[in-house]
């Protein structure tokens, strides 16, 4: 079995905001695609997930409606606003400059 890793500042919001991008999801949609998508590498709790799926909605990166889930409960299903669109761009050309640089320092001389 993978060992999960804790993530890293700044990392979750990026995830919501990819896990989101092809469709809306509700909250447990959200945590089920980030595991899927990090290939089982990251897996989100509800403690961490809601209270960043609020902040988002407040800062305009999402936004939320009522629907029913696939086991017909009540669920909140987020998407992304434009301005949430525009900050997983910002946030994935970040993170490729991120990952490049430890890419470099990881594979440098000794």
């Amino acid at each position: 079995m993978k060992k999960k890793i804790d993530l890293l500042q700044g990392t979750l919001h990026l995830l919501i905001l990819q896990a989101l991008a092809p469709q809306p999801r509700h909250g447990l949609g959200v945590s089920q695609r980030i595991n899927q998508i990090t290939n089982q590498t990251f897996e989100v709790k509800p403690g961490s997930l809601f209270p960043a799926l609020h902040r988002m909605e407040e800062a305009g990166w999402l936004k939320a409606n009522w629907g029913e889930s696939e086991n017909n409960r009540r669920a909140k299903f987020y998407s992304l606003t434009s301005a949430g669109r525009r900050q997983l761009a910002t946030e994935t050309e970040d993170w490729e400059r991120i990952a490049l640089g430890i890419s470099s320092a990881l594979n440098a001389p000794s």
